[in-house]
């Protein structure tokens, strides 16, 4: 499975961000006297934020879920995206990926603003061609799907040469959707009761075997 082109999912994938946004969202949610409606777990973590703001304060009520989106916003963005943690030999084979000379790039759900500074904390920004996140355009696109078609697309990428690599059913759906070969790693936030994943997904259980597959 040599590939030249590498797009990576970013929470759950690369880097372990679920303390600092459940305390976030705990902060938002107690900010505004909101009970959450669903337990505050990593199984959370991964859509975009006003869906997920939906999903734990039960509301579909647009002037609540935009104080609570700012709330969690003044907490992660100032010191929460701080308590990252990267997953243990991700820093080894983004670096041994990079010296191979493989291109590497970011699509997250996550909010670019705390991306890029999340990237920037960990000395990461110049390990990757491009950092895309759904408000990285204008206007921001719908869907993680949506945004691996115009990564693709702007850098001219050949779907022969090119992987995605996540932790998540939506991460597999998305590259799918845009005839793109899906990796799913085996240490994010995938949720047990999402089912088996397809047989033609490869399944990592450690970076060194992804960066083994990426490189033979």
């Amino acid at each position: 499975m040599t590939k030249t082109h590498i797009i990576f999912d970013l929470d759950g994938t690369l880097i372990d961000s679920s303390p600092s946004i459940l305390a976030g969202f705990a902060y938002a949610l107690e900010q505004m006297g909101v009970k959450p409606a669903r337990p505050l777990t990593s199984e959370v973590i991964g859509p975009p934020l006003m869906q997920t703001l939906t999903n734990l304060s039960g509301s579909t009520d647009i002037a609540l879920l935009k104080a609570l989106a700012e709330h969690f916003k003044s907490h992660y963005d100032t010191e929460g995206y701080k308590k990252t943690v990267v997953f243990q030999g991700m820093d080894e084979m983004l670096q041994a990926l990079a010296k191979a000379g493989k291109q590497l790039y970011i699509a997250t759900n996550k909010r670019l603003n705390p991306t890029l500074k999340i990237m920037q904390h960990l000395g990461w920004s110049q390990l990757f061609a491009g950092i895309y996140a759904l408000d990285y355009y204008q206007p921001a696109v719908a869907s993680k799907q949506e945004m691996i078609g115009r990564i693709l697309e702007d850098h001219g990428l050949v779907l022969a040469d090119s992987l995605y690599v996540g932790d998540r059913f939506e991460d597999g759906m998305s590259a799918e959707g845009n005839g793109l070969e899906f990796a799913m790693v085996t240490w994010g936030y995938l949720d047990e009761a999402s089912g088996k994943p397809p047989e033609n997904w490869a399944i990592y259980q450690s970076p060194q075997a992804l960066q083994q597959a990426i490189t033979a």
